[in-house]
């Protein structure tokens, strides 16, 4: 299951810390993010593709942003939720 979500983050604004959502990259359409596990950063700006790490994580935007996030989740067995 392929799942593609719009995010728009202001400058210093962030999503917080949370899970890993599945297999999951971040593409920047506008601007300037950081990803944050643990000790490890990423930076991506326009046109960059970053892969989520598997850790938790923090998304936050260093300037005013836009980027679209796409997870893709494998499908549990017939008749189980996700």
């Amino acid at each position: 299951m392929l799942r593609q979500t719009l995010v728009t983050l202001v400058e210093g604004q962030s999503m917080g810390e949370h899970e890993n959502p599945g297999e999951a990259t971040i593409t920047v359409l506008h601007g300037r993010v950081r990803i944050t596990a643990g000790a490890d950063t990423w930076e991506g700006r326009d046109g960059d593709l970053l892969i989520v790490p598997e850790a938790r994580h923090n998304l936050e935007a260093v300037e005013d942003s836009a980027v679209l996030l796409t997870v893709a989740k494998a499908e549990g067995p017939p008749g189980a939720e996700s």
